[in-house]
């Protein structure tokens, strides 16, 4: 199945690599390595994303590499080859959709459960625990030595995805993979400083005002969490800064789901959904037009807060009546 992604090169002198709306570190990882194992095969690269990276992630271009599209949109070529990286639909690619009618062709490569009403095709393999991990097979594969700010990037987004070796879709595969990042020079506490002990104050303010939010439902198995807009207000937070809020609840060993409901500075409600494995998050997701894997999904909502944690709270209980 690799080999769809050397014939996809092999079809393409000019390609615009991108990822999901609010790149997060596998996204910007795998982006970083699959511009050089193109480069090294001739081709000609840009990367664009559809929002600016956010500040937790800035460590991961220290070039300004990565363009944004409504900077650049007026002067992207027509017919160049496009590869979406760490999402399989479209959808989620945030403006660069744009882009997609006119590309000569569209090229997925990504590690989350497929949507199946999605029309893309390319390397999809929901057993890879993140898409650095499929780069760095893939830059094996192509005889490439992955560049040390980009072997750092990788480990970055493999480490990120994989919660630091401990989510279930971890192997040996992830492990090999993490060797031969740090056999090119990368230096994991490094990596584990800037993804980790590198927030503001305002991002500790935020988790303390977050966790009042606290509730717990169906006899203890369910955590939810709230953000609000105004939270990061008064805070002086970012909306990034709560990224990992979700993971505290499951800490507690009788929790097996847990969802934070959140409103971002504009007023988008998003829900993301976490779980010990007796919740496939990834199918409740797909239902609202979301995605992602067995045990870590999301999604945005059109509904209210209030709204939006009643439709999730009753497909959580009713899956979890089943076990």
């Amino acid at each position: 199945m690799i080999n769809a992604v050397f014939e996809f090169l092999n079809r393409h002198s000019n390609i615009i690599i991108t990822t999901h709306e609010n790149a997060d570190a596998d996204g910007l990882g795998a982006e970083r390595v699959f511009s050089q194992i193109a480069l090294s095969l001739g081709k000609q690269i840009r990367i664009i994303n559809s929002s600016p990276i956010s500040e937790s992630f800035r460590f991961m271009d220290p070039g300004n590499t990565i363009e944004i599209w409504d900077e650049v949109k007026d002067d992207i070529p027509e017919k160049a080859g496009m590869v979406i990286l760490d999402s399989s639909d479209e959808y989620y690619i945030g403006k660069l959709r744009e882009y997609i009618p006119l590309a000569s062709e569209v090229f997925a490569i990504d590690h989350h459960e497929p949507n199946p009403f999605s029309p893309l095709k390319g390397y999809i393999d929901p057993t890879a625990s993140s898409t650095c991990e499929l780069m760095v097979e893939l830059a094996e594969a192509a005889g490439v030595k992955i560049a040390p700010g980009n072997a750092m990037a990788a480990y970055a987004g493999l480490v990120y995805d994989s919660g630091f070796f401990a989510y279930p879709k971890t192997t040996n595969r992830t492990f090999k993979a993490a060797l031969t990042l740090v056999e090119d020079g990368v230096k994991p506490n490094e990596v584990y400083r800037a993804l980790n002990e590198n927030a503001p104050v305002g991002a500790l303010l935020l988790q303390k005002t977050v966790l009042s939010t606290l509730e717990i439902h169906n006899q203890g198995r369910v955590a939810v969490q709230i953000l609000k807009k105004e939270d990061l207000e008064k805070c002086h937070a970012r909306f990034e800064d709560a990224e990992n809020f979700i993971n505290l609840p499951l800490k507690c060993r009788e929790i097996e789901v847990s969802i934070m409901i959140k409103e971002n500075k504009e007023g988008q409600t998003r829900c993301s959904l976490r779980s010990k494995g007796a919740v496939n998050v990834s199918k409740i997701a797909q239902t609202q037009g979301g995605g992602g894997h067995v045990t870590a999904a999301g999604f945005k909502s059109s509904f209210s807060l209030e709204e939006t944690m009643g439709i999730i709270l009753e497909k959580v209980n009713k899956e979890l009546k089943k076990k």
